[in-house]
């Protein structure tokens, strides 16, 4: 979870009005790009494309769970006009600052403060990439260059993979300092097995049913991911309960679709999951990722990301959203481990600064 996002916000019309875009770009405390987007307005203001551009930041900010939030934009009169000391005469512009009033009190604290627009160029960037193309676009995520050996990843999968995928997507990009050795699947055919060998990886294939008892299975586990040299697992999609051996122990990490300690524990997986938040009203919802132990969903927890639960989720919308959030938290894990700055103590994960 990010408890505080850095937003940078622009708007721009060419015309005014005429074709306008917003653009806005999310970072954590520490400067680890979170989102960026360009959004296609059609024919609006400069002002109503500032004032669009902050209230799709701050949206996506509480989404993402975040307490505090620092909105930097090249707008004085927005500034401003939020701040107080100008008073909001248009009534173009009246309910969109009504509304951004609105989101900023969902907050804990914001501050909303002008920066130059030399210091404003991605945000700026993305709307007249926008504005050009005639259409939404995504910003790229921000490369990290890593130093040291990239740890190796032994991933565990039952079903599509796409937990795999966006781990690839990571390295591959240089957020991530790691390297997937081998992947293990529990079945046969599943979209996961040839994902993971359209991308190159060796695969194996270990299904429980093979075994007659559990010990042989997490056995032949283990065979497998210490002949690829794995520093840590990572189980992704994987439903099958396996003995974690003395060599693995704090060295497993799994990713659960809520907010552990609640929605937890055996036959708690999936759609199963969403429907009991749905069930029980929650307004929020997540995902953890936590160092497994032998007990389902009870290991230190290392990561928590939070996104809001609407009056209209079924599950499946309630899974896309909370996925949005497995897809910043488990690399975040990864990488925490692969810097070492993750300790345990009393079944509590520190992380060093």
């Amino acid at each position: 979870m990010s408890d505080r996002i850095v937003a940078h916000i622009d708007g721009g019309s060419r015309g005014n009005p005429g074709p306008a875009a917003a653009g806005f770009v999310l970072n954590d405390a520490n400067g680890t790009r979170l989102q960026a987007k360009g959004l296609v307005l059609g024919e609006a203001t400069n002002n109503v494309a500032e004032y669009t551009a902050l209230a799709k930041a701050l949206e996506a900010a509480r989404q993402m769970g975040a307490e505090e939030v620092v909105v930097f934009s090249d707008s004085e009169l927005l500034v401003k006009q939020i701040n107080g000391q100008y008073k909001v005469k248009s009534e173009q512009i009246a309910p969109l600052f009504q509304q951004a009033i609105d989101l900023l009190g969902r907050f804990k604290s914001w501050k909303v403060r002008h920066v130059s627009r030399d210091r404003n160029k991605e945000a700026d960037k993305l709307v007249n990439q926008a504005l050009d193309l005639g259409r939404d676009v995504e910003g790229k995520p921000q490369l990290t260059v890593h130093k040291g050996k990239p740890i190796r990843l032994g991933v565990l999968i039952s079903g599509g993979g796409t937990t795999l995928m966006n781990i690839l997507k990571c390295v591959e990009q240089g957020q991530l300092n790691a390297k997937v050795a081998v992947v293990i699947s529990s079945r046969l055919a599943v979209a996961g097995v040839e994902r993971a060998r359209n991308a190159g990886l060796e695969v194996k294939v270990i299904r429980k049913q093979d075994y007659p008892e559990i010990d042989e299975f997490s056995k032949r586990i283990e065979q497998e991911l210490a002949a690829a040299k794995v520093d840590l697992v990572v189980q992704g999609g994987w439903l099958c309960l396996w003995k974690i051996p003395a060599r693995y122990e704090k060295r497993v990490m799994n990713i659960h679709p809520a907010l552990l300690p609640s929605f937890g524990g055996q036959g708690m997986w999936g759609h199963h999951v969403h429907e009991a938040v749905l069930k029980a009203g929650c307004k929020i919802s997540g995902c953890t990722v936590h160092f497994c132990t032998n007990e389902y969903d009870k290991g230190p927890i290392v990561v928590q990301r939070a996104c809001e639960v609407k009056d209209d989720d079924t599950p499946d919308t309630l899974a896309a959203r909370v996925f949005e959030q497995e897809c910043i938290a488990y690399p975040q894990a990864i990488q925490l481990f692969a810097e070492g700055r993750l300790t345990i103590q009393d079944n509590i994960t520190r992380i060093k600064p």
